[in-house]
């Protein structure tokens, strides 16, 4: 019986009243995880040399960002709710907008500078240059070139994980909408929308199996997210279980080769990774991190690796690795504490707040 409580689990809400959690700990796995990731087709072009496509039919890149996208629904959703509309718009525009500016200028004036087959001042001066600046900052594309720039690597694009940040504004958006009209704190509206995009996607590899990855995408992303968000919202009811863990792993295995397979994959490991953010059984072993690394990884990892690929073409992809991490690691520490933790700190003058303890999630 001693052990009856654990298995149960406790509630979201007990949890979250803990001194320590893991989601700064965990963010910053996430995107090393992405950058270890990557190291494989970069090197090849073939996204499917990336690790667990064969045996998930999803790259070890795309469990990562669903992984991001369970954390940011949670934690967001609880920023509105405690903020308020304003100071959560001012909150969010600034934890993300300013890493990112900075990472795109970085990338494409000195980088690409560098990096570029072209004259020094034709690539300045070049039409390409600022489409790459404009679109990525505007639209958040990936698939942008750099005039003369990684021109024969395998993937030519030197930013090549800012396509997220689109979906990610859609469901900040989507949470401000909710907030305004009065439905964010509505359990039946947040179980709804789970629900409606869970039968979605489900509907979709039912009925169009062979449907595009983007209109994939367009229901995995929101689901993940919506299902962190839900979390949150039912946090006096929802608990957090790892026997429930174990029942969703053994329930989306049992699923493989049916529709409802990748439905039960997204929505179970939403949950575990929320369940190894808050659970008592692994935060007591938790470890805080004195500087949010992971938004930099995530941005500057891939750039990085495509350099360095120009530079030894003929590496193999466990040879990079290392390298490309510790460049990397360092790159993002001077994007924080430089330009990400400043930002953290107009934040708080603008909010008329002390910083709080905890790391606001800037997730890709």
């Amino acid at each position: 019986m001693a052990y009856l409580p654990s298995l149960r689990g406790i509630s979201v809400d007990d949890a979250l009243k803990q001194p320590h959690n893991h989601f700064a700990t965990l963010r910053l796995g996430l995107a090393i995880a992405v950058v270890i990731s990557h190291a494989f087709s970069v090197t090849t072009g073939i996204l499917t040399d990336e690790p667990l496509t064969v045996s998930t039919g999803f790259t070890l890149g795309e469990h990562v960002v669903n992984g991001f996208f369970a954390i940011s629904g949670f934690l967001v959703t609880m920023s509105f709710d405690r903020r308020g509309w304003r100071d959560y718009a001012v909150a969010r525009t600034l934890r993300i907008a300013p890493g990112l500016i900075v990472a795109v200028l970085a990338v494409s004036l000195l980088l690409g500078a560098a990096m570029t087959t072209l004259p020094l001042g034709e690539y300045l001066q070049s039409p390409g240059l600022r489409r790459f600046i404009t679109a990525t900052l505007t639209s958040f594309k990936s698939s942008i070139a750099l005039p003369g720039v990684f021109a024969d690597n395998p993937f030519t694009f030197p930013m090549g994980t800012v396509w997220t940040l689109k979906y990610e504004g859609i469901c900040y958006v989507g949470v401000l909408v909710f907030g305004l009209v009065g439905l964010l704190r509505s359990r039946i509206a947040a179980l709804a929308l789970v629900a409606g995009l869970a039968v979605g996607l489900a509907g979709l590899d039912l009925l169009r199996p062979d449907a595009s990855k983007s209109m994939e995408t367009a229901l995995r992303l929101p689901l993940i997210f919506a299902f962190g968000g839900a979390l949150y919202i039912w946090r006096d009811h929802a608990r957090l279980s790892g026997l429930l863990v174990l029942m969703l792993f053994l329930a989306t295995w049992l699923s493989s080769g049916t529709f409802l397979y990748k439905t039960m994959l997204f929505v179970g490991s939403a949950y575990g990774i929320l369940w190894l953010a808050l659970s008592p059984l692994v935060t007591r072993f938790a470890y805080e991190p004195t500087a949010d690394l992971s938004y930099g990884t995530y941005l500057y990892g891939w750039p990085i690796q495509q350099s360095l690929h120009v530079l030894w073409p003929k590496a193999a992809a466990s040879v990079l690795l290392m390298p490309s991490l510790t460049i990397t690691l360092l790159v993002a520490a001077l994007s924080w504490y430089l330009f990400e933790k400043p930002a953290l700190g107009l934040k708080a003058r603008t909010l008329g707040r002390r910083v709080l303890k905890t790391i606001e999630p800037a997730v890709p």
